[in-house]
């Protein structure tokens, strides 16, 4: 018997070329780019925890959570958005989507972008290859199963009508 459990799950959206924009909207184009949020969406709480972390990878620093949160705060305060979504727990859950798709980790209860790396080696090195390749893989032998199961059936009924 097959799960219906996906070991793993990624959503890819294509978008126009970057253009000179703000960053945190260039941050948001890549987390709908992922499918970490939704398109008009207005829950984007990811968005300012990505863009937290990401510019504490300049100084090659490790967050905590609650760190992070505040950061957070800082950054919806600033550009003038609606404070939904800073509840500790939903911190963590988006903390928890970030690291499943391998853009960040953790080490003793602090988070940092993977390895302080650029995101598009991030992408191309984890992403592409582990996620992306992988399922493909997987997708693929679904497809032969399905065709030799569909072979099966069509060879058996062939066999009745002779």
């Amino acid at each position: 018997m097959v799960k219906d459990l996906p070991l793993s799950e990624i959503t890819l959206r294509k978008y126009e070329k970057p253009y000179r924009a703000e960053k945190r909207e260039l941050v948001k184009k890549f987390c709908l780019s992922l499918g970490l949020l939704q398109p008009g969406d207005s829950r984007d709480i990811i968005v300012d925890i990505l863009f937290v972390l990401l510019k504490a990878r300049q100084e090659k620093k490790k967050l905590s959570s609650e760190e992070i949160k505040a950061k957070v705060e800082e950054v919806r305060k600033r550009y003038s958005l609606e404070m939904k979504g800073l509840a500790e727990s939903n911190i963590r859950r988006q903390l928890k989507r970030l690291r499943d798709l391998m853009l960040i980790e953790k080490r003793e209860n602090l988070y940092y972008i993977a390895e302080f790396d650029k995101l598009a080696s991030i992408v191309e090195n984890r992403i592409e290859k582990f996620i992306v390749e992988q399922t493909l893989r997987r997708i693929e032998e679904y497809a032969e199963a399905v065709d030799a199961c569909f072979a099966e059936a069509l060879a058996s009924e062939s066999e009745k009508q002779e």
